[in-house]
């Protein structure tokens, strides 16, 4: 921490920090999570100040990982999991999708699952491609998961203790490139955000820019700017991708009119595509123009000298907007 400001890599250390502090039941395992505080140290000092017993290090075994969590968490543990890179965590898909996501249902209730899976996704810090995955879509289709994104410091903290205490499974996918950019204040209180929700971080009359994770940040950039022409961008971090809160998204592209969804996910079946679909059922008498959307291209994430091409930049975003503001009036 420098100035009372906090990375959003500190602000996960934070909130483990503090749902520890507040609940026994919480666990937090992992590979290298103890001894060396993780590969990218967000569990720095856990062990130190909780022990061996509740900060736990494990194989490299992702498989392994996922399945026992899910015994720890429908024994009453609150497990808190870190696969390393968003590009390991497909080997324990299995138990997400066969166990995890199915166990208030197939118990009807008797039984539930409250852990969280932690993953540092996408590309912008120069790793090989299994590193650079932003593949949120393959866990937003899985009925019974809860899949949260932070953009920010304060939103990482406040998201993460509130799926601690959720008691159904969350995969919560923290953006690499974020993790040590644009520290921000933040009090260590304790206070929730609201899972499911949508934030605007910015208001505006002219345009819905939707977005959520690492692209969040390019698009309040690309907002600025248009704010430069005298276009009046509003700014939605969606934050939960599933469930979405399209009561939010709706209300804000009603009154614009206009729309353009940003992901770093490749463009086929991503969410900016379930977003879009469900918007034009809601407000398609309301559209001045079709809504656009910026993405990665189907391909895997590039090596790193490639990087800048593979994920949406500013100008993709302001491209995007003018089609939607210029040639559809």
């Amino acid at each position: 921490m420098s100035n009372g400001k906090v990375t959003l890599l500190e602000a996960v250390n934070l909130a483990l920090h503090r749902a520890m502090s507040e609940d026994e039941n919480v666990i937090v395992l992992g590979e290298d999570v103890g001894v060396n505080g993780g590969v990218f140290r967000a569990t720095q000092g856990l062990r130190d100040r909780f022990g061996f017993k509740r900060v736990i290090d494990s194989p490299l075994a992702e498989t392994m990982l996922g399945g026992l969590v899910i015994g720890m968490a429908a024994q009453g543990l609150k497990p808190v999991v870190e696969i390393q890179f968003m590009g390991f965590i497909y080997a324990a898909m299995e138990h997400l999708v066969s166990h995890a996501s199915r166990m208030r249902n197939r118990t009807r209730g008797r039984i539930t699952c409250p852990m969280v899976m932690r993953t540092p996704m996408g590309a912008g810090i120069r790793a090989p491609e299994h590193h650079s995955e932003s593949t949120e879509a393959l866990f937003a289709h899985i009925p019974g998961l809860r899949v949260v994104i932070p953009s920010s410091p304060a939103r990482a903290y406040g998201l993460l203790l509130a799926a601690i205490d959720d008691p159904d499974p969350v995969v919560f996918l923290e953006p690499t490139r974020l993790y040590r950019m644009n520290p921000q204040p933040l009090l260590d209180d304790g206070k929730r955000l609201p899972l499911d929700s949508c934030f605007t971080l910015r208001e505006g009359s002219d345009i819905t820019l939707i977005s959520w994770g690492a692209c969040v940040m390019e698009t309040l950039q690309a907002a600025t700017e248009l704010a430069e022409r005298g276009v009046s961008a509003e700014v939605i971090d969606v934050a939960t991708i599933k469930p979405l809160d399209l009561d939010t998204l709706e209300a804000s592209v009603r009154k614009t009119g206009r729309c353009v969804i940003v992901h770093e996910a490749p463009r086929s079946c991503g969410v900016g595509a379930e977003i879009a679909a469900s918007l034009y059922e809601r407000v398609l008498l309301d559209l001045q123009g079709p809504i656009q959307r910026v993405t990665a291209p189907d391909i895997p994430p590039p090596l790193y000298r490639l990087e800048s091409l593979y994920t949406p930049n500013v100008e993709d975003i302001l491209l995007a907007c003018d089609n939607v503001l210029l040639h559809y009036l």
